[in-house]
């Protein structure tokens, strides 16, 4: 991972974490996420991460606070990556990464299509998280992706969007977004789309789609796919024609809920050390399951392919369920 320059870095995970070639595992399989890690702040929260064992890990944006403005100047950014690199937990080279952006590690907050540093952004996401030189991340606008691995005879197929880089700028202002039913209004952009209907019709048992802003809630004030409807609406639909049990992953929020339209759940969990400034989780969404956590957090999901089953769960700081769901896969 990005933590190159560490005693323990070993380039060769890389090769494994990043690579498109399938991996297969034999025991259950865990994964822990999160968001929102602020490189000034501490991060107790990986003591009690690293007590979970997990094989791996998935950054769900807002990986590091280096946005500054619109102009594309990158100081702030470069500075948030060099204090992170030496924040990060060295335990986390020896465990499989995956990461995506969202706007504080992409450059600007909010921001969309029309950044200007975007590009240079990537290549500093790029070299920060270590990916190779032939991965084809560094070849394409925009940093989604996918990988394959089978465990216990369960094949997953991760799904890596990038909700920025194409993203179509925002109506109204901050805390008062508009929807934006504009046909041509996109988040995913048109490359992505067509990479996207490509790649997630390859066979699995099991897909976890990542993405950095929530794609299930409708109720609240800031960023969301329903910003976008004809765009969420193209989503679900894609989701909906698969016969694989599908499971959204999210970050953004500074706070974690778990969501369900149909046979969809969505998860998200954020922040690991950023949580919300707000101090009511009094948020209501039709589609949302419990209570929302407003308190630092993360989540842990268990592949266990002899039950054919996913659990997935919220932790606290210290570890403590907060909310937990079991799902049989397909």
């Amino acid at each position: 991972m990005c933590i190159r320059d560490r005693p323990n870095y070993r380039p060769a995970l890389f090769l494994l974490i990043i690579s498109l070639s399938n991996a297969v595992y034999s025991d259950p399989f865990k994964i822990a996420f999160g968001s929102c890690l602020d490189q000034d702040r501490p991060q107790p929260i990986w003591s009690t991460i690293q007590r979970d064992e997990v094989n791996a890990f998935i950054f769900l944006g807002d990986n590091v606070y280096g946005d500054d403005d619109s102009s594309g100047e990158l100081d702030t950014l470069r500075a948030a990556y060099s204090k992170q690199k030496l924040k990060l937990p060295s335990w986390l080279n020896e465990k499989e990464i995956y990461s995506i952006w969202d706007d504080h590690d992409y450059g600007e907050n909010d921001g969309g299509s029309l950044y200007k540093g975007k590009k240079e952004s990537q290549e500093l996401f790029l070299n920060f998280w270590g990916i190779p030189n032939n991965d084809q991340r560094h070849n394409q606008e925009g940093v989604y992706f996918d990988h394959e691995f089978t465990t216990d005879g369960v094949k997953v197929h991760l799904i890596a969007l990038d909700t920025r880089y194409f993203r179509s700028e925002l109506d109204g202002g901050f805390r008062s977004y508009k929807i934006n039913n504009n046909d041509e209004a996109t988040i995913l952009g048109t490359s992505q789309w067509s990479w996207l209907n490509e790649t997630i019709k390859k066979d699995a048992d099991l897909i976890i789609l990542m993405t950095s802003i929530q794609l299930l809630a409708t109720n609240h004030a800031y960023e969301k796919w329903s910003l976008f409807p004809n765009e969420r609406k193209k989503m679900l639909e894609l989701i909906d024609t698969l016969d694989t049990t599908t499971i959204v992953l999210s970050g953004d929020r500074h706070r974690a809920g778990i969501y369900k339209y149909n046979d969809i759940y969505e998860i998200t969990a954020s922040a690991l050390n950023r949580p919300s400034s707000r101090k009511s989780s009094n948020e209501t969404d039709p589609l949302l399951l419990h209570e929302m956590y407003i308190k630092e957090n993360y989540g842990l999901m268990l592949i266990d392919g002899i039950n054919q089953e996913v659990k997935f769960s919220l932790k606290d700081i210290k570890g403590n369920l907060i909310n937990t769901k079991t799902i049989q896969i397909k």
